[in-house]
């Protein structure tokens, strides 16, 4: 049975730091081997000449990739980022962006993920990250 976007939401609201919440990220889809979550625009997490940060994008990636992993498995469990590569390809300017983690292998220990981040307004590929997870239990 696929996770629902409200058992989603709640894993985010209820798992995660709350400064990763302050990223006001929503789950704006959840299927078998993937989520999509929405990284609203906030000129908080603007830097200097009014990009979205980098930093911002990777949290956001690692966060969606967590959610797609948790879906995969039915429900949340612990687990930690092992390593996450990020390429960024354009900046993003006054437009949510739209995070799709897809998991491209589900183990009993480890699970990786590819995520693509992509500026709503334009619908061009913003960055892409690769990510690595220890399941923990």
């Amino acid at each position: 049975m696929t996770m629902t976007t409200a058992e989603a939401d709640k894993i985010l609201s209820a798992g995660f730091a709350p400064w990763v919440l302050d990223l006001g990220l929503s789950v704006e889809a959840v299927g078998d081997d993937r989520a999509t979550l929405r990284l609203a625009w906030s000129q908080r997490l603007a830097r200097e000449g009014g990009a979205l940060s980098g930093q911002a994008l990777m949290a956001a990636a690692d966060t969606a990739a967590v959610i797609a992993v948790s879906a995969a498995r039915g429900s949340y469990g612990p687990m930690t980022t092992v390593q996450q590569s990020t390429s960024f390809q354009r900046a993003v300017t006054g437009s949510d962006v739209l995070i799709e983690a897809v998991l491209t292998k589900l183990g009993r220990r480890m699970a990786f993920a590819d995520i693509d981040m992509t500026d709503e307004r334009t619908g061009l590929l913003a960055a892409r990250a690769s990510a690595v997870y220890a399941l923990l239990g």
